[in-house]
């Protein structure tokens, strides 16, 4: 149709562009509904104004009255424009003042407590090399566990499509208990087990319960920076504890003002230095923390995959009601994007608890939970921990004979004897953020021992190598680099 024959009303912004019919495009309702909202929303359409009549509109776009009908009625639904016996005017809208082009925007107001809360190492790929913390996703019986999620779905059908327990499906909270039981002698019963969503919301749950905004936590440092992110985001007041080859560390003077609400400790395979908390140690944070009314999170790190001798216990077993809440996660075990974990809560306390945690939780990946608990229930589990551990024992010992063979700057090596990673130290002259940013470009992705810690010391600098996802081939060449870059980065 030519402009000329087009009603003075129509607004030239609808007609600037036709509206798009490829297959790949929007339908046309919804394209029309964005270009008639879009206009309104940028001031083009001044309130009050009156849009064209479905007819003409439709004869200048070429397409359906039904169509341009569709979208007028949405947009009256939405409120953006009023119907009347006239035809359709533009609602008067409230708009925020406009400001001049060349002002940014002000930043978005978020709460002061993430001001603590700090980036950690640019996220890699999980095929990146010497990553720590990622196990061998290629050596995953991906068949056995399809099989059992297959199972879990023709069992259950489509009633576990539904809200379930919001503590966890009780099959799984019963496997569980058994397996800690037996392998790490934990002391519960399947109850006291709460499935999370891997174990940062486990983390997150113990602030969420047990905390007030301001109350005192000791971390381990150099430690686990998720941790410390859950704390932070609890408006937590944090105070570092420093490691050394026997664990944390904590004087009998530092209970004296004021006494933490939460300690978090890693103590069969400390993170990252690889430190096994001693017995002695252990009770001595026990008896503390019952005459002070502390809780422990006992974060059980890696203590599935000890490579030497019987594994080690976890804390929560040594004494009858203790009080420490022990957390672990599939996310090594298995594979981390299942995203599973749990939390087990000493009995009293889940009593005092129950409420809060069954309003606050809602359950969730209900058919993943049922196929693993028949996962761990059939020993499928069991035989999967036995290979890995045999794997990444042989993985750990080729990487500390590659670091001893190409790593020609001075340097010690800790940790080792469980887990998925070892600890390099290096003297300052070499700087650790340096050498990760250099390796990064090489698809080598170990983490600077330094971003570890709250308050970094000299002797917190350093790399963290993971051994779980890199083949023992590559570790001669990986080295040799490491080794080029960390010369390339000293300081003379």
């Amino acid at each position: 149709m030519p402009m000329t024959t087009i009603p003075a009303l129509l607004p030239q912004a609808l007609l600037e562009a036709p509206l798009l019919k490829d297959s790949g495009a929007a339908p046309m309702q919804r394209q029309l509904h964005h270009r008639i909202k879009e206009t309104i929303l940028d001031g083009r359409l001044a309130p009050g104004s009156r849009l064209p009549g479905s007819r003409a509109l439709a004869e200048a776009l070429s397409i359906s009255r039904n169509t341009v009908t569709a979208a007028y009625d949405l947009l009256a639904a939405e409120g953006y424009v009023e119907p009347d016996r006239q035809g359709t005017r533009v609602a008067t809208l409230s708009r925020p003042p406009p400001r001049a082009e060349r002002n940014p925007p002000p930043a978005p107001a978020t709460a002061l407590r993430l001001r603590h809360i700090q980036p950690s190492a640019p996220r890699s790929d999980a095929s990146a090399t010497l990553r720590p913390g990622v196990p061998a996703l290629s050596h995953f019986p991906l068949a056995a566990w399809r099989r059992a999620v297959d199972r879990a779905i023709r069992r259950s059908g489509p009633a576990a499509l539904g809200y379930g327990d919001p503590l966890g499906e009780p099959v799984l909270r019963a496997a569980i208990a058994r397996h800690l039981g037996v392998a790490r002698g934990v002391r519960c019963e399947a109850a006291q087990v709460i499935i999370t969503e891997g174990a940062q919301e486990a983390l997150a749950l113990c602030v969420r319960l047990l905390t007030n905004p301001g109350d005192t936590a000791w971390v381990e440092d150099p430690g686990y920076r998720g941790a410390k992110a859950a704390m932070h985001a609890g408006d937590l007041n944090i105070a570092p504890l420093r490691i050394d080859g026997d664990g944390v560390i904590v004087a009998e003077s530092d209970w004296k003002s004021p006494p933490p609400r939460l300690i978090y400790t890693t103590p069969s395979h400390q993170y990252p230095a690889g430190a096994v908390l001693t017995v002695a140690r252990r009770l001595e944070l026990i008896a503390q923390a019952q005459r002070h009314g502390t809780w422990i999170i006992e974060d059980d790190y890696d203590s599935e995959f000890r490579h030497a001798g019987e594994s080690i216990g976890a804390m929560q077993g040594l004494v009858a009601q203790a009080p420490v809440l022990y957390v672990g996660t599939f996310s090594k075990t298995m594979f981390p994007s299942l995203r599973l974990g749990f939390l087990v809560l000493p009995a009293a306390l889940l009593a005092a608890l129950r409420t809060p945690l069954e309003e606050m939780l809602r359950g969730g990946h209900r058919y993943e939970q049922l196929a693993l608990a028949e996962f761990i229930e059939s020993g499928q589990f069991s035989r999967h921990l036995g290979r890995m551990r045999r794997l990444y024992r042989d993985r750990q010992q080729a990487l500390r004979e590659a670091m001893a063979r190409h790593m020609q700057v001075p340097h010690t090596i800790e940790g080792g004897h469980c887990g998925l990673h070892l600890t390099v130290r290096l003297p300052v002259q070499y700087p650790d953020r340096k050498i990760a940013d250099a390796a990064r470009r090489y698809g080598i992705s170990p983490y600077p021992l330094s971003d570890f810690a709250l308050q970094p010391r000299p002797e917190d600098n350093g790399l963290v190598l993971g051994y779980g996802n890199t083949s023992a081939e590559l570790f001669e060449p990986l080295v040799r680099r490491l080794s080029q870059l960390a010369r390339a980065a000293e300081i003379v």
